[in-house]
């Protein structure tokens, strides 16, 4: 029988500039497989962001088969789908894990395979979606992404399954998408939304923001809206530290 799963989203940043002696590398998998709660999970690369790039699917695969035993596939789309029938094999899945890269191809590819149809029942059903920097961009309304080049723009037609703009890679110093973000949610360009510095996870139960969840310590997730005169006002949601 099959049992509905409560709908959970783990929209993290990857780490970027990893500190010396950095020992987490990929621990974001580990997360994600923890929240489906199985011994054996079925987990699922999309690489689309990534051009469905070898090198990065094979990398992935030995990253979460260190984790422990798991059902490990990838859905690639390029040059066609690699699997017979795509909505029945991610419908099988426990766990969904979307690669970083560029947040536009990924929405306009998946969108003429119907992927945003497929990804939502899937999320309604009870798979976890996961997903590093675009794989986080994605599921939100909208966010600000270099997919068109460095000066980073605002994308407001992202997949919306959950109702806020997110920002990526939000950290303090030398980080232009910070305040790119903020300036975009500030004027009204992107509605409300949460970011997240490097090694920062937001999990979300349906859609609500359930915990923040971080590989490195000290870490902190933000909560930024407009203030109502053209600015914007924040407030810090500190990470639970969470690793193997």
């Amino acid at each position: 029988m099959f049992v509905i799963r409560e709908s959970q989203i783990l929209a993290c940043s990857g780490v970027l500039y990893p500190p010396e002696g950095f020992r987490h590398v990929g621990v974001q998998i580990w997360q994600a497989r923890q929240l489906a709660g199985v011994r054996k999970p079925r987990m699922c690369l999309i690489a689309t962001a990534v051009g469905d790039s070898r090198e990065f699917i094979d990398g992935w695969c030995a990253r979460a088969a260190s984790f422990g035993d798991a059902d490990l596939s990838h859905l690639q789309l390029f040059t066609q789908p690699n699997v017979s029938d795509v909505r029945a094999h991610l419908l099988a899945q426990d766990v969904i894990f979307v690669s970083g890269g560029s947040v536009v191809n990924l929405l306009a590819v998946w969108r003429a395979h119907r992927l945003d149809e497929i990804l939502r029942e899937c999320w309604e059903k009870g798979v976890v979606l996961a997903g590093q920097s675009a794989g986080s961009l994605c599921w939100h309304m909208g966010g600000v992404t270099d997919s068109f080049g460095d000066g980073l723009d605002a994308l407001n037609d992202g997949l919306g399954f959950l109702p806020f703009s997110n920002g990526v890679h939000d950290d303090l110093v030398d980080q232009p998408r910070r305040a790119r973000f903020r300036v975009a949610v500030g004027n009204g360009t992107l509605p409300a939304g949460y970011a997240t510095e490097d090694g920062v996870a937001l999990r979300y139960v349906g859609t609500k923001l359930h915990e923040v969840v971080s590989v490195l310590p000290d870490r902190n997730a933000w909560f930024v809206e407009a203030d109502g005169d053209g600015g914007y006002r924040e407030k810090a949601l500190p990470a639970r530290c969470w690793v193997p």
